[in-house]
Order: structure tokens, then C-alpha cells, then sequence
């Protein structure tokens, strides 16, 4: 990566955090309902799975969007800097503590390779470009694990984080959509 390219990553990135640490909570809510309604709305069948994520600190969304998936839902489990490791939501009662202040579902871990097994991937993102180009946090978590999926890749982000242009390397992984509390579900 260039010295230039990472001077931008890192900089859209800091912007980014700020913006939305200065989100205001009565917005959070009002965001997380929506995103709630919309995953509600996912046309998934039941005898499929979704890989999915619980938000953390200031990301768009909450628990409560887990609850609308009427399929088995998979969420990540950090294991350091290999692909993500992945195991069942049972529900809240069936969370506990794990890396980087995410909750982690307590049940079998499936390995990293359950993640090709679903029927669409809703990842966390700090942005994503209306081409489809995702911004993470910059940890490679997803970077090394989105490879593996032939699902549709949904970035879940807010309204202002679908920018025109997000900075690109060879291995980041197009998504195929973004969700938004506005806009809900578009096809990129």
C-alpha cells in the first residue's frame, strides 16, 4: 500500500469516527429502529443462514435487529489475525464478552469457513463507495474472511457513510449492497 493511500485510509477513517461519535443518542435509537425494520423485511427462508454482527459503540444499529431474522443467524468470533471464526446466535442470554468489546455467542464455534454457507452477509463498515468499495476499521478481520463467501455482502452503515469514492486496495472485497436506517436495502 502506498504511503499516500494509507494516509488517506487513515484520515477518512478518523473523520469518520468523530462523525459518529458526535451522533446524538435520540438519533441512535431512532437509526436502530429503522435498521431493525429493514433486516425485519429480508425476504431470507428460514432453512437459511445470515451472517451477521451486534454493533458496538457508536455503530449504526443494536441488538434488537438480530431479532427480525426468522433464519439461523451466525455471528463473528475474533481469533486473532486469522479469518473469522463464526457460531450461532441463540440469543442475548447465549452472549459473552470477547475481543475488541464485542459480544461473542458462548456456543460451538463452527470455524471460519461456516461463513460460505450463508445466503447473505450483512458486515460492519465505517463506509462504503456507491461502487461497493468497503471501509473497515483497518484490523483485516473481514478482509480475510470475505474471500471465502459467494453470498451477497451487504455493508450496514449510516445514510452519509455511502460516499462517492472510498480508497481501494487489491484485496478489498466489493459488497454487492448497502443498508441504511433511510434508504434500507440497495443494491450496488
Amino acid at each position: 500500500m502506498t504511503s499516500d493511500l494509507r494516509h488517506r485510509k487513515v484520515a477518512l477513517r478518523s473523520r469518520l469516527l468523530a462523525a459518529r461519535r458526535a451522533v446524538p443518542p435520540e438519533v441512535r435509537a431512532s437509526e436502530a429502529a429503522a435498521l431493525a425494520a429493514h433486516v425485519a423485511a429480508l425476504d431470507v427462508p428460514p432453512d437459511q443462514t445470515v451472517c451477521a454482527f451486534l454493533p458496538v459503540g457508536s455503530e449504526p444499529g443494536d441488538a434488537s435487529w438480530l431479532d427480525g431474522l426468522r433464519c439461523r443467524v451466525l455471528l463473528p468470533v475474533v481469533t486473532g489475525d486469522s479469518p473469522l471464526d463464526w457460531a450461532v446466535h441463540t440469543g442475548p442470554d447465549g452472549l459473552v464478552p470477547g475481543s475488541f468489546r464485542l459480544l461473542e455467542p458462548s456456543g460451538p464455534r463452527l470455524g471460519a469457513s461456516a461463513v460460505a454457507g450463508a445466503s447473505l452477509v450483512l458486515v460492519p463498515a465505517l463506509a462504503v463507495s456507491v461502487h461497493g468499495v468497503r471501509l473497515g476499521k483497518g484490523k483485516g478481520h473481514y478482509d480475510r474472511s470475505l474471500p471465502l463467501v459467494k453470498a451477497p455482502l451487504v455493508a450496514v452503515v449510516r445514510d452519509c457513510e455511502v460516499l462517492p469514492d472510498v480508497p481501494a486496495e487489491p484485496h478489498d472485497v466489493r459488497m454487492n449492497g448497502v443498508l441504511t436506517p433511510s434508504a434500507g436495502l440497495r443494491w450496488l
